[in-house]
C-alpha cells in the first residue's frame, strides 16, 4: 500500500482508536448520561432524552471492569455537576441559599456511584440481568431521596415524561415512582443491547478466541443482543395500554367554579415592610378583574391567592394565653383581642369586595396553649366574611422556613436570612365549597408524594376525603427559571396519584388547572400576572396507590439494602 493510500486509513484507524478510549471510560459515559439527563429536564424539558440518558449507565453497570483509578470519584463528580446544573435556581433566593445549593448537590451525587455499584453487585456477583436489576435500584433510591433530610423528588427520573399522559397513569398503581421504573427499564433494555466492550465484532473474529477474557465470550460483549428488544415493547406498551384504559372514565357530579389569581411579585419586594399595601393592591385589582371576566358566565365561588400575598397577619390567640414582653401590639388581653378582630375585619373587607368566598396564603401569629408561634397559612373566608378554617403547613423547608435548633440556640436565627423559624402546622384541613371539599397544600409539600397521600388518608378516615387538592406557592423567589417547571410537575404526579383536580395558585408562576390525568388544563404564564377559571368537580376513579402507599417502592428499597449488604459482605469489585 502506497503512503498515499495508507494515510486515510491511519486516520479512520486513529480516529477509532479515539473512540474506543472514549467509550471505556468511566468519565466519557458518564457525563455523557448525565448531559442527556439533564437535556431531559426543564428548562430544555426534551423529555424522550430520558429513555438515553442512564443507557452509558447501564454499560458501564455491566463492564467486568470500571476504567481509572478512582471511577466511583468520578461518578461522584459527575453526579455533582449534574446537581449543581439542575438545582441551579436554589442560589437566587439570597446569597446564603448558595450555600445549600452545593451542600444539597454534593449530597446528591452520592445517588449515581451507589446506583452503579449496588447495579455492578447485583450483575456481577449475583448475576441478575440489568434490565431487572437498574430499574428497582433506581426506583428504591429515588424514594429515599423522597425522605431523606426532609426529602426532595424535583428533577426525578419518571418527572420527564409528565406530557407522555398515557404512560404516567401508572402513578394511581405505585406512584410516580412507577413512571422512574419503566423510564430505567426502558433505558435498560437498551443498554443491554449494546456491546460493552469498546473493540469491535471484527476484531473478536480477527483474534478466534472467544473466550480469552474471564466472564462471558468477548464476541458476546461485542455484538449487539436483540432479545431485550420485544421485552421493551411488551413492557412500554403493557404500561401504555393501562394508560388509555383508565383515561377512558369521565367525572361527573356537581362543578364549583374557582378563580385562581397570580400575581407577578419578587420575593425581595415582598420582604419589604413597606411595600405591603403595593402587594395587597396588586392582587386586589387582578382579582377585581378576574371577578368582572368570570362571573359574566355565572357566579364565582371562590377566588384564591397564593401563599402569603395577603399581607395582613392573621391574629390567633386563646385566652389563657400570657402576653410576651415587648408584643408590637401592646400587652394586654384586650389588644391582643384587637388584633385579631383587625385581621379578621381585613379578610371580610375582601370578601365584601368580591362578592366570593376566598382562599389566602396568609402569615398567621399565635398565641395559644402557652406558647407563641408563626404558621405559614391558608384561610377560608365565606361569603359572609367569617374566617371558616385555616391550614397551618405541616412540612417546612429546613433554611428556607425553619433554622433547625435554632429553639435551643437562638443565635443561630441570627447567621440566616430569616427572621423567625415557623412552626409545623397539626393536621391536614377541608374547605368546603358548595359540595366539594379542597384540601389545601402550601408551596413544597406538593413535592413529597408520601405527604400528600398521608393528608387525603387522614381526611378520609375522618370521613371528609376531599374531591379537589389545592396548592397556595410563592415561587417569586425563584426569578422565572426552572424551578417553576419543575414544581408545576409536581403537581401533575400529584393528581394522577390521588386520582383528583390539582389546582395550583402561584405567585410569579406556574398557576395551574390540573385534571386527575394529569392534563394541564390551564397555566398562567411565567414570571407574570394572569388568572385562570377553572371548573372542577370530583373524580370517580379510586386510586390504589392512595390505598397502599409505596410498597412498590419500598421493595425496591429493600432491594437496594439487600444488595449494600451482599456488597459489604464481599471484596469490592475490581476497578481497571
Amino acid at each position: 500500500m502506497s503512503p498515499a493510500a495508507a494515510a486515510p486509513h491511519c486516520k479512520s484507524s486513529r480516529r477509532m482508536e479515539r473512540l474506543a478510549h472514549w467509550y471505556g471510560s468511566t468519565l466519557a459515559p458518564a457525563g455523557a448520561g448525565a448531559v442527556l439527563l439533564w437535556a431531559a429536564l426543564p428548562p430544555l424539558d426534551c423529555g424522550p432524552l430520558a429513555f438515553f440518558a442512564p443507557v452509558p449507565w447501564i454499560v458501564l453497570m455491566r463492564r467486568p471492569q470500571l476504567a481509572g483509578q478512582h471511577p466511583f470519584r468520578v461518578l461522584w463528580a459527575i453526579g455533582f455537576g449534574f446537581w449543581l446544573a439542575a438545582l441551579h435556581w436554589l442560589r437566587l433566593p439570597h446569597w446564603a441559599t448558595s450555600f445549600g445549593w452545593v451542600a444539597l448537590s454534593a449530597y446528591f451525587a452520592f445517588y449515581l456511584p451507589v446506583f452503579i455499584g449496588l447495579g455492578r453487585v447485583a450483575v456481577h456477583r449475583l448475576h441478575i440481568s440489568p434490565i431487572v436489576a437498574a430499574p428497582v435500584i433506581w426506583t428504591g433510591l429515588e424514594l429515599a431521596r423522597a425522605h431523606l433530610l426532609t426529602g426532595f423528588t424535583m428533577a426525578s427520573l419518571g418527572h420527564t415524561q409528565y406530557r407522555w399522559i398515557a404512560l404516567i397513569q401508572v402513578s394511581d398503581l405505585v406512584g410516580a415512582y412507577g413512571v422512574s421504573f419503566l423510564v430505567m427499564f426502558a433505558a435498560a433494555c437498551l443498554g443491554r443491547m449494546i456491546p460493552v466492550d469498546p473493540t469491535t465484532k471484527t476484531a473478536c473474529a480477527q483474534t478466534g478466541d472467544p473466550a480469552a477474557s474471564p466472564g462471558p465470550p468477548a464476541c458476546a460483549r461485542r455484538s449487539m443482543a436483540w432479545w431485550p428488544a420485544p421485552v421493551l415493547l411488551i413492557g412500554m406498551g403493557a404500561a401504555v395500554v393501562y394508560g388509555h384504559v383508565r383515561m377512558g372514565v369521565s367525572p361527573t357530579g356537581p362543578k364549583a367554579r374557582i378563580a385562581l389569581i397570580q400575581g407577578s411579585i419578587d420575593s425581595q419586594i415582598k420582604s419589604d415592610p413597606s411595600m405591603r399595601n403595593r402587594v395587597h393592591e396588586h392582587y386586589r385589582q387582578l382579582s377585581l378583574q378576574a371577578v368582572q371576566q368570570y362571573t359574566a358566565s355565572g357566579p364565582l365561588d371562590l377566588v384564591v391567592w397564593p401563599e402569603t400575598m395577603f399581607r395582613e397577619p392573621l391574629v390567633d390567640y386563646d385566652e389563657a394565653f400570657w402576653i410576651p414582653p415587648g408584643w408590637s401590639r401592646g400587652a394586654t388581653l384586650a389588644e391582643l383581642h384587637k388584633g385579631q378582630a383587625e385581621s379578621h375585619r381585613a379578610l371580610a373587607r375582601l370578601v365584601e369586595e368580591l362578592g366570593s368566598a376566598v382562599v389566602v396564603g396568609v402569615d398567621t401569629e399565635s398565641f395559644a396553649q402557652g406558647q407563641h408561634r408563626f404558621y405559614n397559612s391558608a384561610v377560608w373566608v365565606d361569603r359572609q366574611g367569617q374566617v371558616q378554617g385555616r391550614y397551618d403547613k405541616m412540612h417546612l423547608v429546613m433554611f428556607g422556613e425553619y433554622v433547625p435548633f435554632a429553639h435551643w440556640f437562638p443565635a443561630l436565627q441570627g447567621l440566616t436570612p430569616l427572621k423567625v423559624s415557623l412552626s409545623p402546622g397539626a393536621e391536614p384541613k377541608v374547605f368546603e365549597v358548595r359540595t366539594l371539599r379542597l384540601a389545601p397544600n402550601i408551596c413544597y409539600e406538593s413535592v413529597l408524594p408520601h405527604l400528600i397521600r398521608r393528608q387525603v388518608q387522614t381526611l378520609a378516615h375522618a370521613g371528609r376525603e376531599p374531591h379537589v387538592l389545592l396548592n397556595l406557592t410563592n415561587d417569586g423567589w425563584f426569578w422565572g427559571s426552572s424551578e417553576l417547571d419543575m414544581h408545576l410537575i409536581c403537581g401533575v404526579f400529584r393528581a394522577v396519584e390521588m386520582r383528583k383536580p390539582f389546582l395550583i395558585a402561584a405567585n410569579t408562576g406556574f398557576s395551574a388547572w390540573i385534571d386527575a390525568n394529569g392534563r394541564i388544563l390551564d397555566r398562567g404564564p411565567r414570571r407574570a400576572t394572569g388568572t385562570i377559571l377553572a371548573e372542577v368537580c370530583p373524580d370517580p376513579r379510586h386510586s390504589l396507590y392512595l390505598r397502599y402507599g409505596d410498597w412498590f417502592a419500598g421493595a425496591c428499597l429493600a432491594g437496594c439494602g439487600f444488595l449494600a449488604i451482599v456488597a459489604l459482605r464481599r471484596r469490592p469489585l475490581p476497578a481497571r
